[in-house]
């Protein structure tokens, strides 16, 4: 419509007798004008209601080496159901994993007591009492269960006492499994991604964790075992999906594993052992450690030694190092057309990926995120034969523990991802090993969540339909254009009057 027009309607005044456009060019710029309108009152409208109101829920992730709470957030008023959810807070309870206290049960639920603080903090009181709190267990309290499974339920027990104590809405703690975990890291990394609501491919999940490892992704062939396939539809779209979880393959759980294939093979060579050469740990390292702390885990048969104690003494050799990892991968038999390992079946690996939790911890310390195969084993050769002392004087705030497990740990995360996933040089660079998507960590609780609250539609969602303040302003340009168009037909007639007059004189 124009401006002249809009103005002098406001006023009260008798529109012009000469119009400067046509009735069929005014109507398409009233058309214009109100859809761009409409846009921006629909805009402004979500952007207002989404920061004013907002729902809020709580995951706890009680891993097998320390429990993490996250809380994320949502608009209240959703379109369709879909609204997008984001990682508002995350707070890391002090202590070891809930699997730590099976002698100690009541002290589980008392370590999450800081970091469920926090989170009453960082909700808004009116909105404690309908926010959700799920805690999923991983594979430390998997095999705390296969261990005992009294203590398991105790310390469980305790955690739930403790959740229910606080004003939110406890929806339960259970111990997920293998395939839920990797199936819900699957749905994380893709929903933060928006891949699931594009028509585009999906990125396939690496998940690594203390005590256990999944890999998830869409194949290009057909599953052959049935207990590595898993169905979705979400958004309308079908999802067949490969996935497993090795129980026992976390870096930690492999860390002894490896020892004790050391050990045994040391024991071959003598009658008692008092010594542990170890090519995975830097040269001069030396620890003296107890047998029984080491290879207490249902992961491994029972090491017997005369002595309590062995002296682990550091090389350094990056490439012995890796050949003696290969040896916790069974390679020697496959029951289908292919495998991992284990006699685990595995599609090839196709489409790009993303590599998180200890995948992206280890190798962002040694800063080998970006480096090919080839120049990530060269990188970490020289780092493994860096003298245990120097790695001390470079990094003096970390805990030596965790430092001196580095050089292991990278070599187990390149030897699983080569020879137990069968990724080569060629592919390696779709992996992409990532900490964050956005604001929210890469990992399966905001998977867990999404799909207990059922945010994820299965079908896809209808065109939303318009807010209240967008009708309204519809509705008056509508109104307009009811005027305009009686404004016309009158300025015609009356054109057409003067015209057959001056035809008439």
């Amino acid at each position: 419509m124009p401006p002249s027009l809009i103005k002098n309607l406001k006023n009260g005044r008798d529109p012009p007798t000469e119009l400067s456009q046509t009735p069929e060019t005014a109507l398409g710029e009233l058309g214009r004008v109100g859809k761009r309108v409409r846009e921006k009152e629909r805009e402004d409208y979500r952007t207002l209601h989404s920061w004013m109101n907002r729902e809020y829920g709580i995951v706890l992730d009680a891993g097998s080496s320390h429990t993490s709470v996250f809380i994320y957030e949502w608009p209240a008023e959703k379109e369709n159901n879909t609204g997008m959810v984001r990682q508002k807070h995350t707070c890391n309870v002090k202590g070891k994993g809930i699997s730590s206290y099976s002698d100690n049960p009541n002290g589980a639920g008392t370590s999450l007591h800081e970091c469920m603080q926090e989170a009453k903090q960082k909700i808004p009181t009116h909105r404690h009492h309908e926010t959700p709190v799920y805690l999923g267990a991983t594979a430390g309290m998997r095999l705390l269960k296969m261990e005992n499974e009294e203590a398991s339920e105790k310390v469980l027990d305790s955690v739930e006492h403790s959740l229910k104590s606080y004003p939110f809405s406890y929806q339960g703690a259970r111990i997920i499994t293998g395939q839920e975990e990797g199936a819900f890291g699957w749905i994380t990394v893709n929903y933060l991604s928006e891949n699931l609501r594009k028509p585009t491919g999906t990125l396939g999940a690496l998940d690594l964790g203390g005590a256990s490892t999944q890999i998830t992704f869409v194949p290009q062939q057909d599953i052959e075992s049935h207990d590595n396939s898993i169905n979705f539809r979400l958004y309308g779209n079908d999802y067949h999906l490969y996935t497993h979880s090795f129980l026992c393959y976390g870096k930690d759980q492999v860390l002894k594993l490896s020892m004790a294939k050391k050990l045994e093979s040391t024991l071959e060579n003598m009658a008692e052992p008092t010594e542990l050469r170890d090519p995975c740990f830097h040269p001069g390292y030396n620890l003296t450690r107890n047998v029984q702390s080491v290879f207490n885990t249902p992961c491994m048969k029972e090491v017997k030694m005369a002595n309590e104690n062995f002296f682990h003494v550091g090389l350094g050799i990056w490439s012995q190092c890796q050949q003696s990892i290969r040896k916790v991968f069974n390679t020697s038999y496959c029951p289908y057309s292919r495998c991992s390992f284990n006699g685990v079946f595995q599609p090839s690996v196709d489409g790009h990926f993303g590599a998180f939790s200890a995948f992206f911890f280890v190798m962002d310390f040694l800063n080998l995120t970006s480096d090919t195969l080839e120049g990530a084993k060269k990188k970490l050769a020289t780092y493994c034969s860096t003298p245990w002392k120097k790695i001390t004087e470079n990094h003096p705030y970390i805990k030596e523990k965790y430092l001196s497990e580095y050089c292991f740990s990278a070599t187990y995360i390149l030897t699983l991802l080569e020879d137990g996933y069968k990724f080569t040089s060629d592919n390696w660079k779709d992996i992409s090993f990532i900490k964050k998507i956005g604001d929210s960590d890469a990992g399966w609780t905001l998977g867990y969540m999404l799909n207990l609250t059922n945010m994820i539609p299965a079908e896809a969602p209808d065109m939303p339909l318009m807010p209240h303040g967008g009708y309204v302003t519809f509705m008056l340009l509508f109104s307009l254009l009811i005027l305009l168009l009686l404004l016309l037909v009158y300025m015609y007639f009356r054109r057409s009057t003067r015209t057959a007059q001056k035809d008439i004189i």
